[in-house]
């Protein structure tokens, strides 16, 4: 997932620069003082996770969890495997500081995606249910990755394209692993700590207690 130093042109860095301060800023905005400690835990997960990595061509392919960490911080996402990508590039030299946005944006912003389509049915449903769909939020999110990955390569030339290509086959493996690993993981948080996949956006939480009161008025509404 990590996008190497040198192999994207000046104007796909400088895009994915402004769109990666735009997330990070709304997703500050939006860290609620609850959710910092899952805030570290994720981003500490995403560092860990995405250190066994293996090269193809100009990307390599890794674990990275960012679904997982979609539905538990929604936008906070951003700043949560920026800094991860942060220490990565910085300790270890994988990425670079050049692209640091555009890595950014690829694997944040898919993240960012699974938690809006995926975290209210998370949150409504019982434990088994909720892993099933986190497991698709899992899957989702590094198929997304995948293509946001591609699309940069592709935009910054056409001997990209077959590396493009490549990235996004050499992934197939990988979705179907996060995507049981993340179900695993909504499936004990749903257990043990399950306020951990409601929503902290008030947006997001008024939508959620609407749907709540329609289902109860729903049932409580005789047939007939």
């Amino acid at each position: 997932m990590h996008i190497v130093d040198g192999a994207l042109a000046p104007e796909v860095l400088i895009g994915g620069g402004v769109l990666a301060v735009a997330g990070l800023g709304l997703g500050l905005r939006k860290l609620p003082i609850d959710k910092i400690p899952a805030t570290g835990v994720l981003s500490a997960t995403f560092f860990v996770a995405s250190l066994i990595h293996v090269p193809v061509g100009p990307s390599s392919v890794h674990l990275i969890m960012s679904g997982l960490a979609g539905l538990v911080l929604g936008w906070t996402a951003f700043p949560a495997l920026f800094v991860g990508l942060l220490l990565q590039a910085i300790f270890f030299g994988f990425g670079g500081l050049t692209v640091l946005g555009v890595n950014t944006v690829n694997i944040a912003f898919p993240a960012v995606l699974a938690g809006l389509l995926f975290r209210g049915m998370v949150a409504r449903v019982p434990p088994v249910p909720a892993a099933v769909l986190g497991g698709v939020a899992g899957a989702f999110s590094i198929a997304l990755t995948t293509l946001f990955v591609a699309i940069s390569l592709g935009l910054s030339g056409d001997a990209f394209i077959p590396a493009a290509k490549l990235v996004f086959f050499a992934h197939i493996p990988i979705m179907i692993v996060e995507g049981l690993v993340s179900a695993a993981s909504v499936y004990l948080i749903a257990k043990v700590k399950p306020a951990l996949l409601q929503p902290a956006d008030p947006v997001e939480d008024f939508q959620m207690q609407a749907a709540v009161l329609r289902a109860n008025q729903a049932e409580q509404t005789p047939n007939g």
